[in-house]
């Protein structure tokens, strides 16, 4: 279990990680979300020691960040996003100084290095250059890296970045099978391989947290409504705000009109589905409509409502 509380992180003047606090437990595979320079990065730094925090504490099984730094470094397996590969070595080699490093050798580093060749998908390329490996390959050797102590915690920054279509499945696989025996918390910009791939999701905006749940929580916790965007002929803006009086259940958003043509949005509940009532309304009033397209809230609209403005990089 990780337990962060009240971390912070400054560089000067600027405040990078603003006092934000969360649990990770066991089993669980968390997706950090956050736009570019939002924080994510150096919250992850934070959690495996590589930056010390300007305030607030990591714990990690009650182990402290700061006062038990190389203990928990043995618990914990870190893919940087800027993956630090030593590419004029061969893979088994950079495996082995890793391994070394961490006092694994012998039979136990042949079994280390057994075990993360077959997970990470590298047998073809074990005796290969690092160099000479493609972007897709060297993401699996960093990955591998990081999981050849067999540690109980993986930190993931950007794993799939760079990687194909047929790549990203590979390793989304991979992460979910090592879910169910590790804590994995993976960060990533991509909204539709965090959906896929985590069992919970917390969403980090300029350097504090604002949101964190699964992804049914998440829509249910925002406004769960549906926005009907329609286009009709015939129409005023006085007669469509009219229709709010009439039909309780439908909250009017937005009017344009372009050559004859307006376009209108409503907004409703999720159980109060208004169209064959907008419909008879219509008639009545003599619109001709042309649209009627609902759109269902999803994980991409609450995450542009959560981190609308653009950040600059932290």
């Amino acid at each position: 279990m990780i337990k962060v509380s009240d971390l912070s992180k400054n560089y000067g003047s600027v405040e990078a990680v603003k006092s934000i606090s969360f649990d990770l437990l066991d089993g669980e595979i968390i997706g950090f979300l956050g736009a570019n320079g939002a924080g994510k990065t150096t919250t992850l730094k934070m959690m495996t020691g590589y930056l010390i925090p300007t305030e607030g504490s990591v714990k990690v099984n009650d182990l402290d960040i700061i006062d038990d730094i190389h203990e928990i470094q043995k618990q914990i397996g870190y893919l940087p996003e800027l993956n630090p590969l030593y590419t004029e070595m061969r893979v088994y080699e950079y495996l082995e100084f890793l391994a070394t490093i961490r006092d694994i050798s012998g039979r136990d580093f042949k079994d280390a290095l057994a075990r993360v060749v077959e997970q990470c998908g590298l047998r073809g390329v074990v005796h290969k250059t690092i160099s000479d490996c493609s972007k897709g390959y060297k993401q699996r050797i960093g990955l591998a890296a990081a999981m050849i102590h067999d540690p109980k915690i993986l930190i993931l920054d950007e794993p799939v970045t760079g990687l194909d279509p047929n790549q990203i499945v590979e390793i989304r696989e991979l992460i979910k099978s090592l879910g169910k025996e590790k804590l994995v918390f993976m960060s990533s910009h991509i909204l539709q391989e965090i959906e896929a791939t985590v069992d919970r999701i917390i969403i980090i905006n300029k350097g504090q947290i604002v949101a964190n749940g699964t992804s049914s929580e998440l829509m249910s916790s925002s406004k769960g409504n549906v926005l009907l965007h329609m286009d009709v002929k015939g129409a005023t803006k006085d007669s469509i705000e009219h229709v709010q009086a009439k039909l309780p259940s439908v909250r009017f958003v937005s009017f344009e009109e372009t050559d004859g043509l307006q376009n209108i949005q409503f907004e409703y509940g999720k159980d109060k589905d208004p169209r064959e009532d907008l419909f008879k309304y219509a008639v009545k009033n003599k619109w001709k409509i042309l649209k009627m397209n609902p759109h269902t809230t999803n994980l991409e609209d609450i995450f542009r409502n959560l981190t609308m403005e653009d950040n600059a990089d932290a």
